[in-house]
């Protein structure tokens, strides 16, 4: 492993999706595009993008008005007024980053942000629409109505070839592509939001840290979308100052959506770096007279998960390096180190950490194969210092620390794989191969659902987290369970009641202790609950499901777990 020395960060604050004029539904009168920039300096914005509908007109209107005055300047024919605008707007740009954008309707209207550096030419971006089925009318107009246009996955693959920072706008909200209520097939949804070209979600409720905000749901831990998406927020103003009529908001104003990105400079390049990189620390909800948030206490307060590790000290570093192999194999994940997972606890910090950091680096590389390039570096939290370690999703998997110990992450521990469970690694690393070289074949995205596939919104599938059994078979007077793991879709064989790890172990103790007994269930329809009990201060519901003449089992589900109907069982939050 290659150590890196991180370049100094500084917080800035974007605001990345705003219309001009040149947007068809733009709701205010007169607003000139240096009204805008003003009003983004009093907003105290460092970085804005002008996203209009299916167009660039308002950015290319900018440039040749600054163009215009500043030939009339040479020519010393400009008036005094004309001066001044001139003079505003270079001491605005220079102030301001000011990014080309747009934010495009894909088939079946759903949006997507693309911006730019400001130094691309703005003829590459209106061949891009273009090729994307922007019917060169609506490129005048910039009206978000228009036809039969490229499909979702392949505008994501477009506008990051074409070295633009993809983002899915207001994915929670209309014409997002992670609206609640949509009616399209699963592996839509997800490869929409797990797409590789993809670089962020931007939600309207990133201040929220609840279990039903948009940015928890999608911060890895669900096996179905194992790929933690960053979050940011913008305005997506349609006019100057936010316009209300009585107590609804029609639109929000300038910078009346926030998000603040800690950038080495303040430049697309930075920009686009933050955008691609794995620390999610660096990107935050902005909220006006409010103390930044301690990214590392507010992990404590989401605790130890699939994607979260704590030690309180260094000790040995071979459970590090286990639980970094493990969160190879798995979703990839955090550690911190020099702080309990108990967030009431003071943070204990690690006094050595230069050192230590080294340690850390030196023996991942030695121990773990394939190499797998973790980022180590510090923080402070509570005035003590905390190393972090980012273990990306490994592809080139199965890892294995001294080429045969091979380990997952389950749940909130760090456990061997067993034997089906390595088959499956193999499986996996596989087919990213596969999809690698498909990748490098063919212009097309891979997973592409072509035709968009719909499901019946009433079916009703297991929960996504928990542990079914599925078999048992009894061998010399020892009982042998066949477990369906339902927070990856493994299915491990020949499970022993001393073998079973811990979640498995829950399943089999009630299973031979505590029968299913039907009066005992509240039946909502086909599916119900059982029993609802607490586990290291999580909430966890044992499920059953009517499927014919057999009822199905699913022991220790977690609320991570409860998608579609199994959401009503789901305890009230405080």
């Amino acid at each position: 492993m290659v150590a890196r020395k991180k370049a100094r960060t500084t917080w800035f604050r974007a605001d990345l999706h705003i219309h001009t004029p040149a947007s068809a539904d733009y709701q205010d009168v007169g607003i000139s595009y240096l009204d805008i920039l003003r009003k983004a300096e009093q907003r105290g914005l460092d970085v804005i993008a002008f996203t209009d509908h299916n167009t660039i007109a308002g950015y290319l209107a900018m440039q040749r008005e600054i163009e215009q005055l500043t030939f009339l300047q040479k020519l010393e024919r400009a008036t005094l007024e004309e001066q001044r605008v001139l003079a505003d707007y270079r001491r605005l740009l220079d102030k301001i980053l000011v990014l080309p954008g747009f934010e495009f309707t894909a088939t079946f209207g759903f949006h997507i942000l693309g911006l730019f550096s400001p130094q691309i030419p703005l003829r590459v971006l209106e061949h891009l629409l273009l090729s994307l089925n922007i019917p060169p009318q609506v490129l005048d107009a910039g009206s978000s109505e228009v036809g039969a246009s490229s499909d979702v996955l392949s505008a994501y693959r477009a506008i990051y070839e074409a070295g633009g920072i993809c983002i899915a706008a207001h994915v929670n909200s209309a014409h997002g592509v992670a609206m609640t209520g949509l009616d399209f097939g699963g592996q839509t949804r997800i490869a929409y939001t797990q797409d590789r070209y993809l670089h962020a979600l931007e939600v309207t409720d990133l201040h929220r840290r609840d279990r039903r905000s948009t940015a928890r749901f999608f911060d890895g831990t669900k096996p179905e979308y194992p790929r933690r998406m960053r979050c940011i927020q913008g305005s997506d103003a349609h006019a100057l100052n936010a316009i209300r009529d009585k107590n609804r908001v029609i639109t929000l104003g300038v910078g009346d959506r926030v998000t603040e990105v800690a950038l080495t400079e303040c430049t697309f390049e930075a920009l686009y770096e933050m955008f691609s990189s794995s620390d999610f620390s660096r990107s935050r909800a902005y909220v006006p007279n409010k103390q930044p948030e301690d990214f590392i206490q507010s992990a404590r307060e989401e605790g130890a998960s699939i994607v979260q590790a704590f030690h309180e000290n260094l000790g040995k570093t071979s459970v590090v390096i286990a639980d970094v192999c493990a969160f190879a194999n798995t979703n990839g994940g955090t550690i911190y180190i020099g702080v309990s997972t108990d967030k009431k606890k003071k943070v204990s910090g690690i006094a050595e950490s230069k050192e230590a950091v080294e340690q850390l680096r030196r023996e991942i590389g030695q121990n773990i194969t394939p190499t797998i390039n973790a980022e180590i570096d510090t923080h402070d939290s509570q005035g003590k210092t905390v190393i972090r370690v980012q273990v990306p999703y490994g592809e080139d998997r199965p890892y294995a620390i001294d080429s045969n110990q091979i380990y997952i992450r389950d749940g909130t521990e760090t456990v061997l794989a067993v034997r089906d469970e390595i088959v499956n690694l193999v499986r996996q690393g596989m087919a990213f191969k596969e999809a690698l070289e498909r990748t490098k074949a063919t212009t097309m995205p891979i997973d592409s659902p072509s035709p968009l596939v719909t499901e019946d919104t009433d079916t009703i599938t297991p929960p996504r987290a928990g542990v079914e059994i599925l078999a048992i078979e009894k061998r010399d007077g020892t009982h042998y369970y066949t477990m369906h793991d339902l927070r990856n879709g493994n299915i491990v064989r020949n499970v022993t009641l001393t073998s079973a790890r811990r979640l498995w172990h829950y399943a089999v103790k009630q299973q031979q202790s505590q029968p299913l007994q039907p009066e005992q269930i509240r039946w909502q329809g086909e599916i119900g609950l059982w029993r609802r009990y607490k586990k290291g201060g999580d909430v966890r519901y044992d499920l059953v499901m009517q499927e014919g003449e057999r009822v199905r089992v699913f022991y220790g589900v977690t609320e991570n777990g409860m998608h579609g109907k199994w959401q009503m069982f789901l305890e009230p939050e405080e």
